[in-house]
């Protein structure tokens, strides 16, 4: 009978050690006697700080972003390099990202866009690569253009080895890159725009719930599912099929409620106006994706524009130019008008 009773306080101590300070009893002649007292050991939740809530609260430091290399010189513009240092996580240790940015030399002050890239293998990536020929359409057009390239990515510092850790620090780097706007003197410092493409379009998006600003963002074919499923969606392109990513997600999930990390349910914060590009004849983002998110936007009474492409790609091949030239028509329509960073 002993036996079974230390078992079964064994298995009640495991069970509950995990909510805290756990104290049993045992009747003993009517009365009730402590007989074991055990303090938890907390389960440790570093990413928490990178859920919705808590990184639009977060304080977020003003930096400098460095012009560095030139990188080509054109008629209406320069290229350059740059460099931003940071901190990933908010509070900890500082780390470097690179990218390129655009000047227009006609004109003192500018409008700023900036350019979030879609995915792209490390091994081939080189800076602007995903962004470049936007980046050079609208810095023809007087807007300077900054593209970071993230951590992991071009010259920047190492990413994080956790792979969700990796995915929020995109976001952390998109919120200290347009606070740390103001440190560049060709800046207008008003008027602040967002291009993003495919899953760039989850970055912006996020930025934009996160942030709660008012950033005028035009998106190409974004990937606009909710967290983790779109992360899931693209497994099968994994040498593994995604067994290594699947196996990260089950460990991440049995921590953390995956709801407080996806921007999805929280749509009701974005306050930017939104444009939409969406090919028909896209292989990597499915059109009832963008038609989604449409509906779902309106069920929380926000309104994107909306423009639908017959037989165009992920990258809008063959209507590209008419594409950014939407695009520049709707940052231009804000111009004088959007709030100040």
């Amino acid at each position: 009978m002993k036996t079974v009773i230390i078992v079964v306080v064994s298995i009640l101590v495991s069970a509950l050690t995990a909510f805290g300070v756990v104290t049993l009893f045992f009747r003993n002649g009517g009365q009730l006697d402590q007989v074991l007292s055990v303090e938890a050991t907390p389960v440790p939740t570093p990413l928490a700080r990178y859920s919705i809530n808590r990184l639009s609260t977060a304080r977020v430091q003003e930096g400098v972003i460095n012009v560095g290399e030139m990188l080509s010189e054109e008629e209406t513009f320069t290229s350059y390099t740059f460099e931003h240092t940071f901190k990933p996580d908010l509070e900890g240790d500082e780390k470097k990202v690179t990218g390129m940015i655009n000047v227009p030399k006609t004109g003192q002050l500018f409008p700023a866009v900036v350019m979030v890239r879609g995915y792209v293998d490390q091994k081939i990536y080189e800076t602007g690569m995903g962004t470049k020929n936007a980046s050079y359409f609208f810095a023809d057009k007087g807007f300077i253009t900054i593209a970071p390239d993230f951590l992991g990515y071009g010259g920047s510092s190492s990413e994080s080895s956790n792979i969700f850790e990796t995915r929020f620090q995109t976001y952390t780097t998109m919120m200290s890159v347009l606070r740390s706007l103001s440190s560049l003197p060709q800046w207008d410092r008003e008027h602040v725009f967002i291009w993003a493409h495919s899953n760039g379009g989850q970055v912006a998006l996020t930025t934009l719930v996160i942030t709660g600003r008012n950033y005028p963002t035009t998106l190409w074919a974004p990937v606009t599912k909710p967290f983790p499923y779109s992360v899931l969606y693209y497994t099968d392109e994994s040498i593994d099929d995604g067994k290594f990513i699947r196996s990260e997600l089950s460990d991440f999930e049995s921590i953390y409620d995956v709801n407080d990390f996806s921007f999805r349910n929280y749509l009701e914060k974005i306050t930017a106006p939104i444009q939409l590009h969406q090919g028909t004849a896209d292989d990597a983002i499915p059109v009832s994706w963008s038609e989604d998110f449409i509906q779902n936007m309106e069920s929380v009474d926000k309104s994107v524009k909306y423009f639908s492409y017959p037989g165009a790609d992920h990258n809008m091949r063959p209507v590209w130019d008419n594409v950014i030239a939407r695009d520049l028509e709707f940052f231009q329509s804000f111009l004088g008008t959007t709030e100040k960073n």
